[in-house]
């Protein structure tokens, strides 16, 4: 059985109980929408008081997470193990909690993370802190053994570093390069989104398809949150939005797939073409394939049958894009109040929700997010003919 939640017009937030049976199959029975309400089976496995989570991965049942300060400074670590209901810093207090010492050999604004095929975790540091530039060493890829906590990598951002980036969010592909290879978005701070690539074993790195459609926003784009109509205007913002952000590989690693926050479609690229640092710019650009709409996700993820999975904010949900390019919804809950980070394993899709449009830069200064900050799984199985 579950519990399905329904706000009446008199603003009283009422529960029913259905079958899962019911709940999955949303059957049309009546003049009502079958659509309105909880759906799937959601599992709370971390309840957060302060600060605001956003990145996650999880290793061995092991749950990581990553707290940027690009829109606010606040004590406490970046990136931590949450366990036994505490927040524990990882791999340690002086690389990912400490406010001193060189920004090269710690954390300063950690967003994105995800894991490698030999299950290492991989982070994006955008090294922004709210009303301070990026200091030199901020901004770099991080990859971390989550068995040692060894820092097996760090690569700081030069070259494909404007004063405006926002490096959101990674993906660490092992088959291109002597140590692999980082696709990163930068949703930029600024109006300057990309994707940026980064051989990790040299260091080399550069930006592609600035300017592209497929990392920029689309300036029609219109959302529903927290029963608002919004449309995108970048100079005057209500809700988060921006340019490339959303970024996942196949199983394989063979195809890049990517979207604009402030954007429904769905965008994939070769990963050989984009490691191959011979290929221009243009030429990239002249690959990428529309992949068509996938609802307004913010991340992505990929389980091992090759599923993409995406946030959906304006349905308090997540959707699930199967191989023949078939959606379904995996998930809504109304406390999916803007799901961010999320993760897939063969067990579950985990995902945060982290309240970004209640920042007080998108309510006129008011800061409407209302802590505790939660992380759900939702169970997942292998597709009916494996």
């Amino acid at each position: 059985m579950k519990k399905l939640y329904f706000l009446l017009m008199t603003g009283v937030l009422c529960v029913a109980t259905v079958s899962t049976t019911q709940a999955a199959s949303t059957a049309i029975t009546s003049n009502l929408d079958p659509a309105f309400g909880a759906s799937g089976t959601v599992e709370i496995v971390a309840t957060i008081d302060a600060p605001d989570p956003s990145g996650i991965a999880v290793v061995n049942n092991r749950l990581f997470l990553t707290f940027p300060k690009h829109d606010g400074d606040h004590p406490g670590p970046v990136l931590a193990e949450w366990k036994n209901g505490q927040l524990i810093p990882f791999p340690s207090s002086a690389f990912s909690e400490s406010a001193q010492g060189d920004p090269a050999s710690r954390l300063i604004s950690p967003h994105g993370m995800t894991t490698d095929t030999q299950g290492n975790i991989w982070v994006i540091d955008d090294g922004k802190i709210k009303g301070h530039s990026i200091p030199a060493g901020g901004a770099k890829v991080v990859g971390i053994s989550p068995t040692s906590g060894q820092i097996i990598a760090s690569v700081i951002l030069k070259e494909a570093l404007l004063p405006d980036s926002h490096m959101n969010d990674l993906r660490v592909d092992l088959t291109h390069g002597a140590k692999g290879t980082a696709f990163i978005t930068d949703s930029s701070f600024g109006g300057h989104p990309a994707l940026v690539v980064v051989d990790i074993a040299t260091g080399r790195q550069r930006r592609v398809l600035a300017g592209h459609v497929s990392t920029m926003p689309d300036k029609g784009y219109q959302t529903v949150l927290d029963g608002r109509v919004l449309h995108y205007d970048s100079t005057h913002p209500t809700f988060p939005a921006g340019g490339a952000d959303g970024i996942t590989l196949s199983v394989n690693s063979q195809t890049l797939y990517y979207s604009p926050l402030a954007s429904r479609r769905l965008y994939s690229l070769s990963t050989a073409q984009l490691a191959d640092f011979s290929v221009s710019s243009d030429e990239l650009a002249q690959r990428v394939v529309d992949e068509g709409e996938k609802g307004a996700a913010d991340g992505l993820a990929t389980d091992p049958w090759n599923r993409i999975y995406t946030t959906a904010a304006d349905h308090d949900a997540i959707f699930r894009r199967n191989p023949d390019g078939g959606f379904e919804l995996i998930a809504s809950d109304p406390r999916f109040v803007w799901p961010d980070g999320i993760f897939a394993d063969s067990r579950y899709v985990y995902v945060v929700l982290g309240q970004w449009s209640r920042l007080p830069r998108l309510h006129g200064g008011q800061d409407m997010r209302r802590p505790p900050f939660l992380v759900a799984k939702v169970p997942i199985t292998p597709p009916a003919s494996q």
